[in-house]
């Protein structure tokens, strides 16, 4: 029999919404990952062309993001992955992804999702 929960972040994954970034959360936070601490977030913007990989680049490190510009190989798509420490909230990760795609519409970017290797220790 467990005892009562020590903290109200031990029953977030429960209490997360039933779609693709509560889904996402609850993998994190089951995969070990302390909630209540700052991981770093990677958002993946796609964009049409080199150029405005490197464009959307320089718009989102002057917003606090540490950006990475990839190529696809095989279908010769970009992508600029937008790297951000922060607490791994519903609440945060979705006002991220409209941020970006606020600050990235007219470049022609857009926030596809989001990844993170979370911050449990090996």
């Amino acid at each position: 029999m467990s005892g009562p929960s020590t903290s109200p972040l031990d029953d977030m994954p429960s209490s997360y919404p039933s779609d693709a970034d509560g889904d996402a959360l609850r993998n994190v936070a089951e995969s070990g990952a302390d909630m209540s601490r700052p991981m770093v977030i990677d958002f993946s913007v796609e964009v049409p062309d080199e150029c405005t990989a490197r464009r959307v680049a320089e718009v989102v490190a002057a917003h606090g993001f540490d950006p990475s510009i990839s190529e696809d190989d095989d279908s010769g798509s970009w992508s600029v992955s937008c790297s951000k420490s922060m607490l791994a909230t519903y609440e945060g990760v979705v006002a991220v992804r409209v941020e970006l795609n606020e600050l990235l519409s007219s470049h022609g970017g857009t926030c596809d999702g989001w990844g993170t290797f979370g911050n449990s220790q090996p």
